[in-house]
């Protein structure tokens, strides 16, 4: 009997911290001077940039920015410009300069927003780093990069967190 009741306090203390886990875990980005929202999957994401109406960026660190850094910017393109032809220039722009930048594949990618994914390499300070750019459409003429880096085996654990960011993210209703 003794056992039986041990098991049902252990059952239900272990199912409580579960369900609060559960609860705990994500937290909404929504700011009125953006005109898009996510969810963040951990807690350990914290806001280093936040927006305002001068400047809409938003940035946010995984506990240490090189375990895990993620940037949103708006880009105008024309419009019915094509995903790789986007891609490449915005490539060729910022991302080739990076000391030992070896470019990556795309993939497709469907969310909220539909779009691509770039991924790429890089040394930074001697260490090797990885990225992982979203390219997601809002409208015919504007295109959302979330642009996340890390340490490249850092990144790669925590994937799926950021795989999790880009799906959620979407455009405010006007």
């Amino acid at each position: 009997m003794k056992r039986y009741k041990f098991s049902l306090v252990l059952f239900g203390a272990l199912g409580l911290i579960i369900v609060n886990s559960i609860f705990a875990l994500g937290q909404s980005f929504n700011d009125s001077n953006v005109e898009y929202t996510f969810e963040l999957p951990d807690p350990l994401w914290k806001m280093t940039v936040k927006p305002s109406a001068a400047n809409p960026n938003v940035e946010y660190a995984y506990g240490d920015r090189i375990d895990g850094y993620l940037e949103i910017r708006k880009m105008t393109v024309k419009e019915n410009e094509i995903f790789s032809e986007i891609i490449q220039s915005d490539s060729e722009q910022k991302l080739q300069f990076l000391p030992g930048y070896v470019a990556g594949k795309q993939e497709e990618f469907a969310g909220s927003l539909k779009g691509k994914i770039y991924n790429y390499e890089f040394i930074k300070s001697g260490r090797p780093m990885s990225g992982r750019s979203y390219y997601v459409k809002s409208d015919p003429t504007t295109i959302y990069i979330l642009r996340f880096t890390g340490l490249r085996d850092k990144l790669r654990i925590i994937r799926n967190q950021v795989d999790s960011i880009a799906r959620t993210f979407k455009v405010k209703p006007n």
